[in-house]
């Protein structure tokens, strides 16, 4: 999800909601206790020099029960984060406390913001001699060894 979309979501809401992959809501009572933008200069395996941009926010719950972050407060902390970051409209990736932090990236499903699982990938596959994916086969296609290995098929 990008900022534009997130800002778009936030003037349709009275509450906001973050569900994590599991199912399960970011507590209630979180804040957003960060808006970034994330500069991130790399090398991969493969020796291409690569950059990625994107905006962070950083949900974080505290005990403090009697607060809730409203849809308009947040719409004004991304406004403000474009404007002194001089952000563009970055894709955003969140980051939540587990039992580690964890970076999750954004959805929406209507109601909540979805938190969605990212991984990690091999940017160079061609360099680093990764092979390709073996295509997946149904056992009940292959036809020539399959006849054979059935009851009373000879193969025995």
């Amino acid at each position: 999800m990008k900022l534009s979309e997130i800002k778009k979501q936030l003037l349709t809401l009275e509450t906001i909601g973050f569900k994590l992959p599991d199912g399960s809501m970011v507590a209630g009572h979180f804040h957003v206790t960060e808006v970034g933008k994330i500069n991130k200069h790399f090398i991969d395996c493969g020796g291409t020099v690569r950059k990625e941009e994107k905006a962070n926010f950083q949900l974080w719950e505290a005990n403090d029960y009697d607060h809730r972050l409203h849809p308009e407060k947040l719409l004004k902390i991304i406004e403000l984060s474009e404007k002194v970051l001089e952000m563009g409209d970055l894709e955003i990736e969140v980051e939540y406390q587990g039992t580690t932090i964890g970076k999750y990236g954004l959805d929406f499903d209507g109601e909540n913001f979805l938190l969605t699982t990212t991984l990690t990938d091999c940017l160079a596959k061609d360099n680093c001699g990764i092979p390709a994916a073996k295509p997946k086969v149904r056992l009940s296609e292959l036809t020539t060894e399959a006849a054979c290995c059935t009851p009373g098929g000879n193969c025995c």
